[in-house]
């Protein structure tokens, strides 16, 4: 049977505070404890929580303390074992009967509590004896919650100020709440970049605009000896909640009390905010778009292509168990493109299909530049981009002529006290106003973005990426991904043709819809992956049974 020994507790809320004399005065103390009792003092529970707040409990969901009740509650602290604490309120300073609950979990387990501070013990014979001592605990745990809680709003009024002052622009200093991204240091007087943490985000953000998923990104830093946070190794969640960070352009974003403040400029910026602007889009495209397995699909899995019969979304098939050819790739016949209306009972008889024939013509026919600049031409992009803008320089317009109106009244009322509804409307119509402001800029930037293009360098990427994608090179197919993503807004597979055609001579084609341009019909060989037939159709085609187009010789 386990024999009791004594356990010793140490907690700081801050860890600076773990530098004083406090720790080393109560070690002693539990030493003497357990060699006048016989007993031993066991360090086999790592007992000390550092910078944990006993007031938020964070020392029970995150810390020693927790694991130590746990170890009660499990009976792995045997009776008649000892707690040696500096003080209760190093137990806990939470509501006092969520604290005194705590503390009777431990009394009941048989064990006993001894505060260094004042020598006082805690256990089930001596509160029998002593109930006054029951009562001093409880005030002891009032008075610790009450001087946490007054803390915790003193501090909370100290953030509330300075992110007031700040977004005034009248104090740039250092606010103390929430955590600060690990690419960046305080250096006693501002916030600076470390070089090398900064270099490895900026080439997580290249590198998944590539097209590349998280995991490739993770392994890519861990090999180059590339490090986000200063950690050895960083999970993908964790990459991916970095990519989201408005902090990459400077923001930091504090939420107290419930009110959310967005401190522009707070850190020094690691992307623009154009750069960032277009990752968010990537990651909201991509978001279920991450290429699986060793031959990421470039047509499946990115939320776009569907069955032409029954509406039903289309997924790849790789059997790479199966016999490879000489040059070790997967064989065609064994890459399929499957529709799920078959497998979920939907009644779809559209079959399968290789989903080589489909790649390779996509990729020929949008490496032609005729053919691309055809795909492309009359995309309509620029002119919603164009429209975008103007509406938002017309709510630009509108709110400056508000604001000189009510800056008007307000200093024609400056003699007879001005209303405190007119500071109000002033400063919420200059906050609108600057966030109409961002989306004219970037409304700008997506004009330009667009109508300065390069089609010919575009063409040479889908060119450059063909041999690539037929050769199944993972990076290739990643980048060819991407470009899918960014051209196409729907990708229609009629398997077996439009009007279900039998036998082995049977066409597939594949209805291409660019995103706000044209949508195009590819008729491709089966076998070779031969384009023979293309024609422009309406976008409400995709809807009806269309007929046959007529075959180009």
């Amino acid at each position: 049977m386990e024999k009791p020994k004594v356990y010793s507790y140490l907690r700081f809320s801050d860890s600076r505070q773990a530098s004083g004399n406090s720790a080393d005065r109560q070690i002693l103390y539990a030493t003497k404890w357990a060699t006048e009792r016989n007993l031993l003092l066991d360090e086999s529970l790592s007992l000390r929580d550092e910078g944990l707040s006993a007031f938020h409990q964070k020392h029970v969901s995150q810390g020693a303390f927790g694991t130590f009740l746990a170890a009660v509650d499990e009976g792995r602290i045997a009776r008649g074992s000892c707690l040696v604490v500096e003080g209760l309120d190093r137990l806990s300073r939470a509501e006092p009967l969520l604290a005194q609950a705590q503390l009777t979990q431990i009394i009941n387990a048989g064990i006993t509590v001894v505060t260094a501070s004042d020598g006082k013990e805690y256990n089930r014979e001596r509160l029998i004896e002593q109930p006054m001592d029951l009562v001093y605990s409880l005030l002891v745990m009032i008075r610790a919650h009450e001087e946490s809680a007054t803390k915790s709003k003193r501090v909370k009024a100290a953030i509330h100020k300075q992110c007031e002052l700040w977004e005034a622009g009248l104090w740039r200093g250092r606010i103390r709440n929430g955590g600060d991204p690990g690419w960046l240091k305080w250096t006693g007087k501002e916030w600076a970049l470390v070089s090398d943490r900064a270099e490895a985000v900026r080439f997580a953000y290249l590198t998944f605009l590539q097209g590349h998923g998280a995991l490739y990104i993770v392994r890519a830093l861990s090999e180059q000896k590339l490090s986000i946070s200063g950690r050895a190794n960083v999970s993908t969640s964790h990459l991916y909640r970095v990519l989201r960070m408005r902090a990459l352009v400077g923001d930091k974003i504090l939420r107290v009390d419930g009110k959310e403040y967005r401190l522009k400029g707070y850190y020094p910026a690691v992307l623009s905010e154009l750069e960032f602007e277009e990752l968010q889009q990537v990651i909201s495209r991509r978001a279920r778009q991450v290429g699986k397995g060793e031959i990421p699909s470039v047509i499946t899995g990115v939320g776009m292509t569907y069955c032409g019969y029954c509406g039903a979304s289309v997924a790849s098939q790789n059997i790479t168990s199966r016999k490879k050819t000489p040059e070790s790739l997967v064989r065609d016949c064994y890459r399929r493109l499957i529709c799920t209306g078959i497998s979920e009972g939907q009644g779809c008889s559209g079959g399968t299909v290789s989903v080589a024939p489909i790649e390779k013509a996509l990729m020929n026919y949008c490496s032609d530049q005729i053919n691309l600049n055809s795909l492309l031409s009359g995309n309509q992009a620029v002119e919603a981009s164009n429209l975008r803008l103007m509406q938002s320089r017309q709510k630009v317009e509108a709110l400056l002529n508000q604001i000189e109106r009510i800056t008007t009244a307000i200093v024609e009322a400056e003699g007879e006290g001005i209303p405190s509804s007119f500071l109000r409307k002033a400063r919420e119509l200059e906050a609108e106003l600057e966030k109409e402001k961002k989306q004219e800029q970037l409304a700008e930037n997506e004009v330009s973005a667009l109508s300065n293009q390069a089609i010919p360098a575009y063409a040479d990427a889908w060119a450059e990426l063909a041999d690539g994608v037929l050769g199944q090179d993972y990076d290739a197919r990643m980048k060819a991904r991407r470009l899918v993503i960014e051209t196409f807004e729907r990708i229609v597979i009629y398997a077996s043709g439009l009007q279900l055609e039998v036998g082995h001579q049977r066409p597939v084609d594949v209805l291409l819809v660019v995103k706000g341009g044209r949508t195009r019909l590819l008729r491709i060989d089966r076998r070779t992956g031969a384009w023979k037939a293309t024609i422009d159709v309406f976008p409400n085609a995709l809807t009806v049974r269309m007929p046959l187009v007529h075959e180009i010789a």
